[in-house]
């Protein structure tokens, strides 16, 4: 049993790149079509804080585009998760709140991954561990 765990932290820092990178990558799909809708001029969006819906949608495309591209070079990760950690709070809590759990499920599945990040950190394969 003792050699299959001998290299865990090998299994932690691969494993940490995979989440990074997938997660990161994925929630990329979500934020570049925000970003290409505001480059064709074009800024409706929810407004779920009441902070507006232009900063709304800037603040999104803040945490899916540019938060989610540190995250998965794990460059200031912990501080890029925090976007994207408040973003998937509000889209489970707020925005889907009254939505079947299978509605709202990719949001909480996301929360939990940038969570995870943030209290681990990115590993040893990322640009953080390089400029330490």
């Amino acid at each position: 049993m003792k050699s299959t765990f001998r290299h865990a932290p090998l299994s932690l820092d691969a494993g940490l790149l995979i989440l990074r990178v997938f997660a990161g990558g994925l929630m990329l799909t979500h934020g570049l079509p925000k970003l290409m809708k505001v480059m064709e001029g074009n800024t409706q969006f929810g407004d779920p804080l009441g902070l507006g819906t232009e900063l709304s949608l800037y603040l999104a495309i803040l945490a899916e585009v540019l938060c989610a591209l540190l995250v998965i070079l794990g460059l200031f990760t912990r501080i890029a998760t925090i976007p994207l950690i408040i973003t998937m709070f509000v889209a489970f809590f707020v925005v889907h709140a009254s939505d079947p759990l299978t509605v709202k499920e990719l949001a909480l599945i996301y929360l939990s991954i940038f969570l995870t990040i943030f209290f681990t950190g990115p590993g040893n394969y990322s640009i953080d561990r390089k400029i330490r």
